[in-house]
């Protein structure tokens, strides 16, 4: 999903270049209008940048998140925070109204790591994508790509080395043998490839 990452300096600035230029969407696909459903939501910080740069501003956003999931009363059985994105699988009965809600999280975290930084006015977060769950399937393919996306990265060896994954309360509560099983049946394989092309 994100080979930006590997790619060199200069590289980066043309292709991002390039998507400037012809106006291209970077986290923006239409937003598909069903409720009552589960999807995945992802969010990126403009330009890619790595603006969650310390385990305390990992923690800090993780918090956020969830407590801003929470206070919506939205189920959410998985989630990762990296330095640069973010992944929630949620249930939402009115996507319009957590969207709303999720713009407002984006507003706050963004002038307080900005203030934080001293660089007002940075742009830190460039819109959301969404995907709505098709099948059982999906779901939990989602959940496996979300607990993986650490070691996909290269943030992490292992799913349980990432601290700000829903990957630890799956091992408590379900255990380390539930959670091969459903890798084993639910490949990530390339799940995710086609979503965010740079």
């Amino acid at each position: 999903m994100y080979r930006y990452r590997q790619m060199r300096f200069e590289r980066r600035e043309h292709v991002v270049g390039i998507r400037k230029a012809r106006g291209y969407p970077w986290h923006g696909p239409p937003h598909i209008g069903k409720d009552n459903a589960y999807r995945i939501v992802s969010a990126a910080c403009y330009e890619h940048k790595h603006i969650l740069n310390t385990p305390e501003r990992l923690a800090w956003l993780e918090k956020e998140l969830l407590d801003t999931i929470k206070d919506n009363n939205v189920h959410c059985p998985a989630w990762c925070v990296l330095p640069n994105h973010y992944h929630v699988l949620v249930f939402l009965k009115d996507a319009a109204h957590f969207s709303q809600h999720l713009g407002r999280f984006h507003g706050r975290t963004s002038r307080l790591m900005n203030r934080e930084d001293d660089t007002a006015g940075r742009k830190v977060w460039h819109r959301c994508e969404d995907r709505f769950m098709r099948s059982e399937r999906h779901f939990y393919t989602s959940v496996n790509y979300i607990h993986y996306n650490p070691v996909r990265h290269g943030w992490a060896s292992e799913w349980a080395e990432w601290s700000y994954s829903s990957i630890h309360g799956y091992l408590d509560e379900k255990g380390e043998d539930w959670l091969l099983n459903v890798w084993q049946d639910y490949p990530v394989k390339d799940y995710g490839e086609k979503w965010d092309k740079l």
